[in-house]
């Protein structure tokens, strides 16, 4: 089954190549979606596809990649609505 996850980071997430660890790692899984910097300092990832392959990026999001430091994560799950085609960096 095809399901959502909306993951928000909060730390040393930005300006440490978090979007594009976000975007590797969601291509890896075959996951679409995006990935933006919030106002706030956060990083907010949107992504699509099977549910095991969506908890392995969730883990990869609060790991974060080496440059950076994640303080804190949440997570909202919902039913997949098909948007995406493929996984973009966004502003």
């Amino acid at each position: 089954m095809n399901e959502r996850v909306q993951v928000r980071v909060n730390g040393r997430v930005q300006g440490v190549g978090f979007r594009y660890y976000a975007q590797h790692t969601a291509t890896a899984l075959g996951l679409s979606g995006t990935v933006r910097n919030l106002a706030d300092g956060g990083v907010e990832a949107i992504a699509e596809g099977p549910e095991s392959q969506l908890k392995a990026f969730v883990a990869a999001m609060r790991q974060g990649p080496h440059a950076g430091h994640v303080d804190d994560a949440s997570e909202a799950w919902g039913d997949r609505q098909g948007e995406f085609h493929g996984f973009e960096v966004v502003a």
